[in-house]
């Protein structure tokens, strides 16, 4: 396989001081053809045209020190070599035009010569593979000696070969690993979360954080962690020096009218009844770090209009003042509402919401996510230990059984983790001797339960089923027959005998008997379950 260099002329380096002297001079572009264990078959020199007079001094150096390397000069026109996007599309044209053969070739790019802004575009195209090559760097020898007998006994110095392929260089590898789960460490607050989608979010929001400072809109139910989420990708940031200023926050949904506009905004003194002094607002208090606003669906049209031109211009008028106040701000919107559809019913603008959701990501439910409850319960314990200083830990079959009652489709976590927080929250504060038991668990279930259930003038199925059968044995029953059951034993317990009750149960289908027996009928009905007439009164 033959070897090609692709490499810039030096216009200082590839230049001797003078002419007598350039074999005794360290020259990059001939020196790397003449090392003893590189051979190079042809030579792709890169040469601004104002240079053509060096080029071909080179070109002679290198084909009488190396006669077997063949020197093609390519002619590039540089109006300015340190105006990087000149540079950069000059030599990535380049790189399009070049008929590359990497099965017969293998190409070194030389990113010793050049401007720094060259190298770095050189770096950059053999990187991205717009360049299928390996980086190679010379260096002048340690001590420079003078050539004494002989005009061709240059001075050489040192190569090495660079492979951008990270796989190779273990080390690296596993320094960037560990950054990268570092940072997504973060993102997750140190809980090892198993279900693989979120896993998988966290990953992209942790490069998008890290890559850019657009706007980033977090969707999802109230209760999936938005609030904490911003938190810790404000944490990310400032661990890597990306933001200086403070995270400010504030849940839009507290604010209306013109207390929205001066909180957001600020305002001047006398700008309205009640202004005896100047505000600075959160906009500007948030210059130079970031500003997490909560459900943003909730910001009035006219506040959205003075935030579209915070976030594209940098700038806003509070209220009262003709003057813009400055401030530099990554903003993170967070919603729990449709604002595709508010945009539809005219209740959210259209060009806001297109400037905040180039990145959008929706944190799911925690209901989609059961299979992460068992690291979150740990979690929150520790949460509990931070706070108060008290050790809580649950037993195994206290937590078997609250597992179960977790991730059983069934358990809607309304909430989301601000239920599982509670819930652990109180288990902890009632846990004797720092134990979390099965009673406990069993009273936690039907109190979330008891918290969940839709408004209604009945009672709640689940939790008369409770009262008779107990938990476990109401878990048995599927929801069809609990719902079925539930009616039953109320319709019981506002009639005074069981003939009556059975009357009310069976008031269709007894008229097509001649002899109804509601109340045999009814009592062999509750006795499927373990129940009987007196258990009911």
């Amino acid at each position: 396989m033959k070897t090609v260099v692709i490499g810039l002329l030096g216009v200082q380096l590839d230049q001797p001081r003078k002419s007598r002297d350039r074999w005794a001079t360290w020259r990059p572009s001939v020196g790397i053809c003449q090392q003893d264990d590189l051979i190079v078959d042809r030579f792709e020199l890169l040469v601004e045209r104002r240079y053509s007079t060096l080029a071909a001094q080179v070109v002679t150096d290198i084909e009488t020190v190396s006669p077997e390397t063949t020197v093609r000069s390519h002619s590039i026109a540089l109006d300015d070599p340190w105006d990087f996007e000149e540079v950069y599309a000059t030599l990535h044209q380049f790189s399009l035009e070049y008929p590359f053969d990497p099965e017969n070739e293998q190409y070194l790019v030389h990113i010793t010569t050049g401007t720094h802004v060259a190298q770095i575009c050189l770096f950059l195209l053999t990187e991205s593979r717009h360049l299928p090559a390996r980086l190679l760097q010379s260096s002048p020898p340690a001590t420079r000696t003078r050539a004494r007998n002989s005009a061709t006994t240059s001075v050489e110095g040192t190569y090495q070969i660079v492979d951008l392929d990270l796989s190779r260089y273990d080390q690296l590898a596993t320094r960037f690993s560990q950054e990268h789960d570092e940072a997504t460490s973060i993102l997750k607050r140190g809980i090892e979360t198993k279900d693989e989608a979120f896993n998988t979010l966290i990953d992209r929001i942790e490069r998008v954080s890290l890559a850019t400072q657009a706007p980033i809109l977090m969707t999802g139910p109230t209760g999936a962690g938005k609030t904490q989420l911003a938190k810790r990708i404000y944490e990310l940031k400032q661990s890597r020096r990306q933001i200086e200023g403070p995270l400010v926050e504030v849940n839009c949904a507290t604010i209306r009218g013109e207390q929205a506009m001066s909180t957001l905004f600020g305002h001047t003194k006398g700008a309205f009844t009640g202004a005896s002094a100047a505000r600075a607002g959160l906009l500007k208090s948030a210059d130079g770090g970031m500003l997490f606003l909560d459900e943003i669906g909730e910001l009035g049209l006219d506040e959205q209009a003075m935030l579209l031109r915070a976030i594209e211009e940098k700038q806003f008028l509070p209220v009262g003042s003709d003057r813009p106040t400055q401030s530099n701000f990554q903003l993170i919107a967070g919603s729990n509402r449709d604002l595709v559809a508010d945009v539809a019913q005219g209740l959210f603008r259209d060009d806001l919401l297109a400037r905040i959701n180039l990145w959008s990501f929706r944190l799911p439910s925690l209901a989609e996510r059961r299979s992460d409850i068992d690291p979150n319960i740990d979690f929150e314990l520790q949460q509990y230990t931070r706070t108060t200083g008290d050790k809580v830990t649950i037993n195994q079959e206290a937590r078997n059984k609250f597992l179960a009652f977790a991730i059983d489709p069934a358990t809607s976590w309304k909430g989301n983790f601000r239920d599982l927080n509670a819930a652990i929250t109180r288990m902890a504060t009632l846990a004797d001797g720092g134990r979390i038991t099965v009673e406990l668990v069993d009273e936690e279930i039907v109190r979330l339960r008891a918290n969940w259930r839709a408004p209604s003038a009945q009672q709640d199925a689940d939790q008369v089923l409770t009262n008779y059968l107990g938990i476990d044995a109401v878990d048995s029953i599927d929801r069809f027959e609990r719902t079925q059951l539930a009616d039953v034993i109320r319709v019981c317990r506002e009639n005074k005998t069981l003939s009556a009750a059975g009357r009310e149960l069976f008031q269709a289908s007894r008229r097509a008997k001649a002899r109804p027996n509601d109340a045999d009928r009814l009592r062999k009905y509750l006795a499927r379950f373990g129940l009987s007439w007196a258990d009911l009164q």
